[in-house]
């Protein structure tokens, strides 16, 4: 059976229409699917992605990343740390009141390996799961011992277990710059941040920079901003395109070639536990995050950006 946006291409060849080279132009960037998979990292890469404002399609940006990746070969864990469980939800991840979650590790002090889960995604993909419980855990967490370094913590020790030869670490955040997220700036040595292409996309990002800049200092040297991706792109607006101009003015060497534009699968994905990389993996969505992960995993390579957690969370100290 032909894919829908193949019967339009055809009835639509020879016809110079903006559809038709958005068509054209789709064929051709779907051979990126023949492509041979980009090189794995040697060491564990930890992303850590984040923005405090809401709706930038942060969560839908980690597990769609970290599938795309996984489908290419590589060894991926999301660590869902958003308590509304969204990133566990998309990755067909169970994650009611009585599944071992990543509360049990953060406040109970569980291993980190006890509460993992495959996820129903093509490869070897995995994530520690979320759920409502986590919305209290910033205040039983203070009064924990380096409440800061809790999950950094976690993290070293797992790596230290036998058999946890993962290469991309994503770490979904919440909407908020608490302890939560402090916990995954000290876990990682990357941020990777979406922007959508809207008004106001860049309320709020010299907030959570100053606060990076802030871990820089204190609790982990070797935090870099290494990726900002753009997201919800319209390219029917001049809006869209005044945003990304301005997004890749402000930040050249971290803003992605790749653009992830609005697209219904990317939406319709998520209501069936899916990623749209599996859910539709020849749509605009699924081929343009598999466009982002291409070029993160060949940013990082030959280990330009990759370290040992150990190094990515302790950094220089």
């Amino acid at each position: 059976m032909k894919h829908p946006e193949e019967s339009i291409d055809t009835s639509l060849s020879g016809v110079d229409s903006p559809l038709a080279r958005e068509l054209s132009d789709l064929t051709a960037r779907r051979r990126i699917l023949e492509r041979p998979a980009p090189p794995l990292p040697s060491r564990p890469r930890v992303f850590t992605v984040s923005n405090q404002k809401g709706g930038v399609g942060k969560t839908t940006t980690t597990v769609n990343i970290a599938a795309a990746l996984a489908r290419f070969g590589a060894k991926v864990l999301v660590i869902d740390l958003d308590p509304q469980g969204n990133a566990s939800t998309a990755l067909g991840i169970d994650h009611h009141g009585d599944v071992p979650s990543i509360y049990d590790v953060l406040v109970e002090g569980k291993p980190l390996s006890s509460v993992i889960q495959k996820s129903t995604e093509e490869g070897e993909l995995y994530c520690a799961p979320s759920n409502l419980d986590l919305a209290g855990a910033e205040i039983q967490m203070f009064s924990i011992e380096r409440r800061e370094f809790l999950l950094r913590d976690a993290l070293e020790r797992f790596f230290n277990e036998p058999g946890n030869d993962f290469h991309y670490v994503f770490i979904d955040c919440p909407p908020s710059l608490g302890l939560l997220t402090i916990n995954a700036f000290s876990s990682a040595r990357e941020v990777l941040i979406p922007i959508q292409c809207e008004y106001y996309a860049l309320e709020g990002l010299s907030q959570l920079l100053s606060t990076i800049e802030m871990i820089n200092q204190g609790l982990n040297p070797s935090l870099q901003v290494s990726t900002i991706l753009l997201t919800m792109f319209d390219s029917r607006t001049r809006l869209a395109h005044e945003v990304a101009a301005d997004v890749r003015q402000h930040f050249p060497q971290q803003v992605l070639n790749a653009v992830i534009p609005r697209a219904v699968r990317v939406s319709e994905a998520p209501s069936y536990s899916q990623t749209v990389v599996s859910y539709d993996t020849m749509s605009v969505g699924s081929i343009s995050y598999i466009e982002a992960a291409h070029e993160i995993a060949f940013r990082g390579a030959p280990g330009a950006a990759s370290t040992t957690t150990q190094e990515a969370t302790h950094g220089n100290e």
